[in-house]
């Protein structure tokens, strides 16, 4: 008898186990938008930055796609005089864009990225699988992804 209750317990165990695999995402609040394009205009030779010194005006700027000559929209910010070029608009979706960026109708430089959107395990993400910024020296700080844009 003891055999036979041993042996039930054991089915009733297996049983009420379920082969279901637990969702690890399950209850996880995940948005990964890819981050903005930052870029800092400055004077190749004293580092000054050439909205804060007066060279250019945040209204002279402008972003155009060299594909379809489209104007892109983008953020300047002005604050505490920081004074840069944001864009947020890239890698929300799998694309290759290829902007120039414009001050009072001089391209300055180009930007080039091609991003894909990817699907993760909980989360999609952007991948950028190549970046390039032509006509132009640049820096890039690591630390904060802010590109220093080098003018003649």
């Amino acid at each position: 008898m003891k055999k036979i209750t041993t042996i039930s317990a054991i089915i009733i165990l297996l049983l009420t186990q379920s082969c279901k695999k637990e969702n690890a995402c399950e209850g996880l609040l995940c948005f990964t938008p890819p981050g903005p394009f930052r870029f800092e205009l400055v004077d190749k030779l004293t580092g000054e930055n050439l909205f804060t010194n007066g060279t250019y005006t945040p209204n002279e700027i402008k972003v155009i796609n060299l594909y379809d000559q489209s104007n892109v929209s983008f953020t300047f910010i002005d604050e505490n005089d920081y004074n840069i070029i944001m864009i947020n608009s890239i890698g929300w979706k799998t694309e290759t864009i290829n902007y120039s960026i414009n001050i009072s109708n001089e391209s300055l430089f180009e930007l080039f990225v091609d991003a894909e959107r990817l699907n993760g395990e909980c989360c999609d993400y952007t991948e950028y699988k190549e970046i390039r910024i032509e006509n132009s020296e640049f820096e890039l700080n690591q630390t904060n992804g802010l590109y220093k844009i080098l003018v003649d």
